[in-house]
């Protein structure tokens, strides 16, 4: 067996589980990938096939939620891993591998993006009008679960990243935004919200396409929260023509699928783009947090990109022109100054 760090003491302890399953021998263990969180992936090559391996070191994931919601995605015909075996008191998964490329990767390479969304798009349907009474274990996406997401962008993005301290004013002004966005999000329809339903998380397959993975933050919630982070991804921008046609597509599939997704595209379009804004909001300070806390640099580069999206959504809003011209009269020239600083981290 090889791998690439004998040195790493989970790695060695994954290695010997993984070795005292039933099964052919294992020839070798890679990297295939890690999140944004603690957890990290391994694909272990045995007999000529593949396998994935999953390290979700106890005291920092618990396995409990993705081995719920891999229950009831699966139940609902979506295409995401089988579990081959767990050992929830060492935080090990070995698991069937759905593929080595993702979305992204593969746009990256020219791959016609038509189909890969067509796909996205109708097994999002598939998710989401699965059995209630399975989702219905799933906790809801509240006004505290809302709002504690868009507070990290004043604590991670605005005052750790931008060094940025808003007056009174200023706070009234975002906790109002807040608050008018989290009543937007509850007044849509409930569905099974995946939550990272995007590029980096959707598998390219030859059958069954995609495969889901990264879903054990699943909540019921709003319905247009996960066409939000497939169509507004953080890491690819879409011309408006083509969003608007696969947002079309997405209510004609919803609606065949006796999915509530409103009156008209107005209507929808309206919940899309203001569940667009809270999402953006909270992936502003999550990508701030995960340079600032965890040291990963990686996301730095993606934080314009999120930021345009948010300004697009903000000027759209006539409810929210006070916030909008905070963000335009303080936060775009600090973001523009500290991604001018000499070795700031791209």
């Amino acid at each position: 067996m090889t791998t690439n760090d004998n040195a790493d003491p989970r790695l060695q302890k994954l290695e010997r589980w993984i070795a005292g399953l039933p099964g052919p021998d294992v020839v070798r263990i890679a990297p295939a990938s890690a999140d944004a969180s603690f957890r990290r992936y391994f694909r272990v090559t045995r007999d000529g096939a593949t396998q994935i391996a999953m390290d979700a070191p106890p005291e920092r994931e618990s396995l409990d939620a993705w081995l719920r919601i891999v229950r009831i995605l699966a139940a609902t015909g979506v295409h995401v891993p089988s579990v081959v075996a767990v050992d929830t008191e060492q935080g090990f998964v070995l698991m069937g591998d759905l593929g080595r490329q993702h979305y992204l990767e593969a746009l990256g390479h020219g791959a016609d993006p038509g189909p890969l969304y067509a796909d996205a798009i109708d097994a999002l349907v598939k998710l989401q009008s699965g059995d209630p009474a399975e989702a219905a274990e799933l906790p809801g996406y509240d006004r505290e679960l809302l709002m504690r997401e868009m507070e990290l962008f004043p604590e991670w993005f605005l005052s750790r990243h931008l060094s940025l301290a808003p007056d009174d004013g200023e706070r009234a002004t975002i906790a109002a935004a807040f608050e008018f966005l989290s009543d937007e999000a509850l007044a849509q329809p409930v569905v099974l919200v995946h939550r990272d339903y995007h590029s980096r998380n959707l598998l390219v397959r030859p059958e069954g396409n995609p495969g889901i993975v990264d879903f054990q933050d699943a909540v019921r919630g709003p319905i247009s929260y996960d066409l939000v982070s497939l169509l507004k991804d953080c890491y690819v921008v879409w011309p408006q023509t083509q969003l608007l046609a696969w947002l079309d597509r997405y209510r004609e599939r919803a609606a065949a699928a006796g999915l509530d997704a409103g009156r008209d595209r107005a209507e929808f379009l309206c919940w899309f783009d203001r569940m667009g804004l809270q999402r953006h909001l909270k992936v502003l300070g999550i990508f701030a947090r995960l340079w600032h806390r965890d040291g990963k640099a990686g996301y730095l580069g993606d934080l314009p990109r999120v930021l345009d999206y948010t300004l697009e959504a903000t000027a759209a809003v006539p409810e929210l022109a006070e916030f909008d011209a905070y963000l335009r009269r303080a936060v775009v020239p600090a973001f523009t100054s500290v991604a001018r600083r000499p070795g700031h981290a791209r």
